[in-house]
């Protein structure tokens, strides 16, 4: 699974440039490497989620995230490799519909907030749909599997349900917008 590093300071990149894992090089800047970096910035969102008191269950789900993006990770950095299941994108369908079967429906639309750990499942949601515009910019370049954009596109709408979820579980209710509100 390409080449792991043992320096970290390798100096290699001072032109612009970065290493692929199939040993080939890029621009920092290509499309590839924004997609590489968004999915590693919407793991690192998660973790900081992870740092707060959660439910067993959505931490569980959240750990098997991290890998599962780790690994979707691999595949972007590595042109041509399939590693992400497929049975992964169903899993977050899974997971869908067991947080969605109990939430009460909504009649307005949810602004981030409520609880502390809510509003970080708001904020990782944010960047996951900033993950997903990136590998769909990719993909109009070079090919990218569909389990690849499926994944992201499950994922934050898992990330919103979560949200709903964690105020739930918080006793805190979601902040519901409002529309024609004065001031």
């Amino acid at each position: 699974m390409g080449f792991r590093l043992s320096k970290i300071a390798t100096r290699t990149g001072d032109d612009g440039s970065t290493g692929l894992g199939d040993g080939s090089r890029t621009g920092k800047d290509s499309r590839r490497v924004d997609a590489i970096g968004s999915v590693d910035e919407l793991n690192s969102t998660i973790g900081l989620l992870q740092t707060e008191t959660l439910p067993d269950a959505v931490h569980a789900a959240l750990t098997a995230i991290q890998h599962d993006l780790f690994d979707l990770g691999g595949e972007l950095c590595i042109p041509g490799l399939e590693n992400l299941p497929e049975s992964r994108v169903a899993r977050l369908d899974e997971l869908l519909d067991t947080y969605n079967a109990d939430l009460p429906r909504l009649q307005e639309f949810v602004l981030p907030g409520g609880s502390r750990a809510a509003a970080l499942a708001h904020l990782a949601r944010t960047v996951c749909r900033r993950a997903e515009r990136a590998i769909v910019a990719l993909g109009r370049d070079e090919a990218v599997r569909p389990a690849c954009r499926q994944y992201v596109n499950r994922l934050s709408d898992l990330l919103f349900v979560l949200a709903r979820v964690l105020n739930r579980e918080a006793g805190v209710a979601d902040v519901m917008w409002q529309k024609g509100r004065a001031g």
